[in-house]
């Protein structure tokens, strides 16, 4: 049995820019044969150590059906994902995980998905995507909402496209600051939500992103008329240690890491937007 409290070495096998600052590591564990080599669920994520540099936790972006590798989107925004910038293939990472709640995928099935992110919130449905399409007559209608504050932010162009091409799959995106190759729309993700057809009786709502953009987008889906069981949020905090006891990712009374990141709304509502929780 493998322990989440423990680092596994896992050694980088691809390395794929996204973005000037944006980038994609694909591992793959260096015990793969043994027992549920990389074992996660949607939504759920990895402490990635870094040896002499630090550790940070990092979505899984990848499908769990992909058994022997797992896939981290990361910004390099400080110390530890800078070093990570530096990595090639062959070069070598510790990984304890996987940690958290993901999202509910078991009960979304015979639903329709709304999948609404911001920014690099998107990493923790980009599995969700994957896992949907590889399933797909398990699901009903996948509506994929994305926005950037910049439209050179966005990541993943082509396979957004290639999601819109998908069976019952519709795709929407949107940027505050458009450029004149854009062909998005120029705003904010929360207005693309007038563009969609909604039947509140059977969407699950998965929602990730700045929390003020998740405040809006609640809003106007609880007034189109989704009932707060069908509100999922992925909440971003500063998670330092994966087990709940370190105290830096709590909001309220709970913690994102071992009660999260993925809550149901009614779990979190009365600490979204507040002041210093």
């Amino acid at each position: 049995m493998t322990r989440p409290d423990l680092p596994r070495s896992a050694r980088v096998d691809q390395r794929v820019v996204e973005s000037p600052t944006i980038f994609t590591l694909r591992l793959a564990f260096d015990d793969a044969a043994s027992d549920a080599p990389c074992a996660f669920v949607p939504g759920q994520f990895n402490m990635v150590w870094l040896p002499g540099v630090g550790e940070v936790a990092l979505s899984i972006v990848s499908d769990p059906a992909d058994e022997h590798f797992f896939d981290h989107t990361v910004r390099r925004v400080g110390r530890v994902t800078t070093g990570l910038d530096r990595l090639r293939p062959g070069d070598r990472v510790g990984v304890r995980g996987p940690f958290g709640h993901g999202w509910p995928l078991a009960r979304a099935e015979g639903n329709d998905l709304l999948l609404l992110t911001g920014g690099l919130g998107c990493a923790c449905v980009v599995s969700v995507i994957r896992y949907v399409l590889r399933r797909r007559q398990r699901f009903g209608r996948l509506v994929i909402l994305q926005g950037v504050r910049h439209a050179e932010d966005l990541i993943w162009r082509p396979q957004y496209e290639a999601w819109g091409r998908a069976p019952g799959t519709q795709v929407l995106l949107a940027a505050d600051a458009a450029t004149r190759d854009w062909h998005g729309a120029h705003g904010v993700v929360v207005d693309l939500l007038d563009r969609v057809r909604l039947d509140p009786r059977r969407t699950i709502a998965m929602l990730c992103g700045p929390e003020l953009m998740l405040i809006a987008a609640i809003a106007v889906l609880r007034g189109r008329g989704l009932p707060d069981d069908a509100l999922w949020l992925s909440l971003e905090r500063n998670m330092q240690c994966g087990h709940g006891r370190c105290g830096h990712c709590q909001i309220g009374p709970l913690r994102v890491c071992t009660d999260g990141p993925v809550f149901s709304y009614a779990a979190v509502a009365d600490h979204l937007g507040v002041h210093g929780v």
